[in-house]
């Protein structure tokens, strides 16, 4: 099992989505941020997820889609020309008693050369100076990168991203084939939420996972549903509002 207490809570990017204002802040924090993981440590949470993705001069950068304000995109710019946190920084800054779920963004060039020569490459050594350091899980849309990492760090924890219309009857037998030890499902792609009403019950769909070997990560209930998802039995869930959620499951 990954995770100590079932179901863990994540703050996604931190605190949450960037328009949370914890207490004591006189304003909302920006997500992935330093502010904003150590904002989601002084509210009780052991574990938090941030996104990375890599810049022109190959540095690992913190950011959840593919550009920056204006549509350049991070992938043509070098890093201090991005204005985003290095990840290096991040990690060498945040308690190593946090937990981090590394959401890594492979981009569209990431396919012209094998993960172990650009994204994988770059990541591979950070993440294995931090799994001395803290508990780490490595989740990511591209199973390239997931498969290459699988063979370099087999003590870490990984797990498949889906999104939406990929329900969980892919999702589970996916991860499972790639002898991965989680699928991190968004509320979109699952259960109560998911359009096609033909799907299995999601405690069904967690059992089958279970029995697969894999942890479930619900990622991103809204606060009022979250009991519906630690009821079905979810491991873990990645969150945006962090306070609501820890009240709604009190």
């Amino acid at each position: 099992m990954i995770f100590e207490k079932s179901p863990a809570v994540i703050g996604h990017r931190g605190y949450g989505a960037g328009v949370l204002t914890p207490p004591g802040a006189a304003s909302p924090v920006a997500e992935n941020t330093l502010e904003s993981l150590l904002a989601a440590a002084s509210a009780g949470l052991g574990w938090v997820e941030i996104d990375v993705t890599r810049t022109a001069d190959d540095h690992l950068v913190l950011r959840h889609d593919p550009t920056v304000e204006g549509g350049d995109h991070i992938v043509d710019m070098p890093a201090d020309a991005s204005g985003l946190p290095l990840l290096t920084e991040i990690f060498d800054a945040l308690p190593t008693g946090i937990a981090v779920d590394v959401d890594v963004k492979t981009v569209l060039e990431d396919a012209v050369d094998a993960p172990s020569r650009r994204t994988g490459a770059l990541l591979l050594p950070v993440l294995k100076r931090e799994a001395r350091r803290r508990r780490l899980l490595v989740t990511s849309f591209d199973p390239a990168l997931l498969v290459f990492l699988r063979g370099e760090l087999p003590d870490v924890p990984l797990g498949l991203l889906t999104w939406l219309r990929f329900p969980m009857w892919h999702a589970v037998p996916a991860a499972a084939g790639l002898d991965l030890q989680a699928i991190a499902v968004h509320t979109g792609s699952c259960g109560f939420e998911h359009p096609d009403s033909r799907l299995r019950p999601l405690e069904h769909c967690v059992d089958v996972a279970h029995q697969a070997g894999l942890d479930v990560i619900a990622w991103c209930p809204a606060a009022d549903r979250a009991p519906d998802y630690a009821s079905a039995g979810v491991d873990a869930m990645v969150v945006n509002d962090v306070p609501g959620v820890l009240t709604a499951l009190s």
